[in-house]
């Protein structure tokens, strides 16, 4: 029932002076009462605003999350050499209080039970901090998942067997216990940074925080390397696992402790920041419909401050008036069954949970044994225990630095420009070939050339689908459901790992001789490659069902229709009205990132970050005389829209048909690069919004 009280407008405090240096988002919407287009403008704002320190913050706080995670998640293939030195050393009549009984190897069933339960954790921990984070809020969730992990973490490098209970059974807990809190993180952070995030650069900012990973792989190995070298006298007089004293098994037990508890430093320094960092204005806004609240955040967030601060009363008396009016749904069981049973919706959650499905199965399946693989390639042996680990070590940051860092960071320059359904899809295609060629001809392959393609795997993982599985289900689902769509497809990734874990250990150790080296420790390598082959080719397949999502805002990708406001958003003010054509599986998206049309006569022109924009129209002026055979072309004959240069309002705009077309008295100013508009030239004013969108608002 909507309420009779007129809707008056309040008296808000307008700041001056420090405005003339930032720009205060909250001053231009403070005056609206109309909760639809208030909302719609102050988002708006974000999709546009410039790329400034708060969103690199941002990213690093949300990209420790993921540096702990990674450093979690595969330390555990650095230390099983020494886990199984320490706790199964010597013959199995001599075990004894919880330690010996498999000749310094760790027995495959505790291997798969370690690398399988913090995937089970995971799990739990995506779907279940996934619905709460849409249930109760991102800000009551963040932190919580990573005091998990640090807690979790530092209880790992203190386990210890006894009488009572073994190793396996008091690190399996553990583990699952650290694998909850990072599930936790995966629906979180992604969420987090795609609803903060400018729509020009958000590809890249969720590709920032999901690079962390690289960098939590490589600290694992570099501290595996020194701890190494620390003790290398000890580990120096041990031919092998099986012949380790005394003192090489305690250097051993130090070791892996010192490598398991480093990772959780770097993450105390995060918790404070997101612990106290504002709830997203777009779940204010939709889900706990606080107008006031919502807005106050925006400003807050600007300011690099924790929470905005509003007036009790006037939020009350908003809610009470204002979150009927707002034309979003709420989320329920009704409202989420009819949501989900449309095809258009539910093709999407379908192809963003068996590509992950498909690519865990292969990424997990070789990175969680990494040491096995460098081994069976001849890098990753020698004639000491010393060597085997120095070696082992080595061998992994040759692969986090040769293939997996180029990767994630070449995704970061090109993920909004070349977009999401592009680079997944490519990058399942070359895996698929890479596995084909790693298991067809294995057995004529020299070292150097096993070294290089499993080098180019882990490029294209991360140049690929690692990095656009994570990103798409943070954009591509409403707000209301945004997290637990992607902790649901993020899960199904995890599925993937543990069924990769029950596939692959068997077969690399499978019809093995003993003893063995090299090659013939895993006659059937080749046949996993194979099988990778195949889930890479499904993976394909599968993408082919997510959309293309780059330069969209995360409310048109919501199904609401773009409005004139969002009018250059991704740093241009031209935009081309791209449509998706089912046969061409690489079309869709607007334009974004380092490449995206500047000006109406002359289509795309490549500009750069710090391009003088009134250097790229002088340019755009002189090839007018080269394109002679264009100069009878009509203007926007190509179905291009031009838009004004203020990014607070559609000032200027005068309607000719079906297009928009904006006066040429206005360019942007310096640092449009980074998405930012020049703010000087036309203030906010009602009467400079479309009435076509008021209406389409105030339906």
């Amino acid at each position: 029932m909507v309420s009779s009280e007129p809707m008056t407008p309040a008296t808000y405090e307008r700041t001056y002076g420090g405005n003339r240096a930032f720009h205060n988002f909250f001053n231009d919407f403070s005056h609206i009462q109309d909760p639809n287009l208030r909302r719609r403008l102050a988002l708006s704002e974000i999709d546009k605003v410039p790329f400034g320190m708060y969103h690199v913050r941002a990213v690093l706080v949300a990209g420790i999350g993921f540096f702990l995670d990674s450093y979690d998640i595969f330390a555990i293939n650095l230390v099983t050499t020494l886990l199984g030195v320490v706790f199964w050393h010597g013959a199995p009549e001599t075990a004894k209080n919880g330690y010996g009984g498999n000749y310094g190897h760790l027995p495959t069933p505790v291997s798969q039970a370690l690398k399988a339960s913090t995937s089970a954790g995971i799990i739990i921990g995506q779907v279940l901090f996934g619905w709460m984070a849409d249930r109760f809020g991102r800000r009551r969730m963040y932190g919580v998942e990573l005091g998990i992990i640090v807690f979790s973490t530092l209880s790992c490098c203190l386990v210890a067997a006894s009488q009572a209970i073994s190793f396996t059974g008091l690190m399996t807990f553990w583990r699952v216990m650290m694998g909850i809190g990072i599930g936790g993180d995966y629906p979180l952070s992604a969420v987090i940074t795609s609803e903060f995030a400018p729509t020009r650069w958000r590809g890249a900012m969720m590709a920032a925080v999901f690079s962390m990973q690289g960098m939590g792989q490589l600290l694992a190995a570099v501290v595996a390397l020194i701890v190494t070298a620390s003790f290398k006298d000890a580990f120096g007089n041990a031919p092998g696992v099986d012949q380790c004293d005394y003192a090489c098994q305690t250097a051993a037990d130090r070791c892996w402790r010192i490598i398991v508890g480093v990772g959780a430093f770097p993450a105390c320094f995060a918790l404070y920041y997101r612990i106290t960092i504002p709830e997203t204005p777009r779940y204010t806004f939709e889900v706990a419909k606080d107008i006031e609240k919502a807005a106050a955040d925006i400003k807050a967030y600007m300011a690099s401050q924790g929470e905005g601060e509003v007036d009790e009363v006037a939020q009350a008396r908003m809610k009470k008036i204002a979150a009927p009016a707002l034309n979003i749904p709420s989320a329920s069981w009704h409202d989420l069954y009819d949501y989900f049973t449309q095809w258009k919706n539910a093709k999407v959650l379908l192809g963003t949970t068996l590509s992950w499905f498909f690519l865990d199965l292969a990424f997990y399946g070789l990175g969680l044994n990494n040491q096995i693989v460098l081994q069976a390639i001849g890098y990753a042996d020698g004639e000491s225990l010393y060597n085997i680990l120095y070696n082992g070590a080595v061998g992994t940051i040759i692969l986090v630095v040769a293939g997996s860092l180029p990767g994630y960071w070449t995704a970061i320059l090109t993920i909004d420009t070349i977009g999401r359904k592009t680079l997944q899809i490519v990058g399942f295609i070359i895996l698929t070939v890479t596995f084909c060629i790693l298991g067809f001809l294995y057995n004529s392959l020299s070292k150097g050339s096993l070294l290089a393609l499993y080098v180019i795997a882990n490029y294209f993982f991360n140049f690929g689908p690692n990095t656009t599985t994570f990103i798409v289900p943070g954009e591509c689902f409403p707000t209301r459901y945004r997290s637990s769509g992607h902790g649901l497809s993020a899960a199904m990734g995890k599925v993937g790992a543990i069924v990769a874990q029950v596939i692959s250990l068997p077969l690399l150790t499978k019809d093995a001789p003993n003893p063995c080296s090299g090659k013939e420790c895993n006659p059937w390598l080749n046949r996993l490659m194979q099988i990778f082959a195949l889930f890479m080719l499904c993976g394909t397949f599968s993408s082919l069902l997510i959309p293309e999502t780059k330069g969209y805002t995360l409310e048109e990708l919501a199904g609401e229709p773009p409005t004139s406001y969002n009018s250059g958003r991704n740093g241009s003010f031209t935009e081309t009205n791209a449509k998706s054509r089912w046969w061409n599986p690489f079309s869709g998206g607007q334009p974004a990132g380092f490449y995206y049309p500047r000006m109406a006569p002359n289509g795309r022109t490549r500009t750069g970050i710090m391009t003088n924009p009134e250097l790229a129209a002088r340019r755009v002026n002189m090839s007018k005389v080269w394109r002679f055979w264009k100069r009878n072309r009509p203007p926007n004959s190509d179905g291009r829209t031009d838009y004004a240069a203020s990014s607070t309002s559609t000032a200027a705009f005068t309607a000719s048909g079906d297009t928009v077309v904006a006066s040429a008295g206005v360019l942007p100013g310096w640092g449009v690069g980074w998405g930012r508009i020049d703010r000087g030239g036309n203030t906010l004013a009602m009467d400079n919004i479309r009435l076509q969108d008021v209406g389409s608002l105030l339906r």
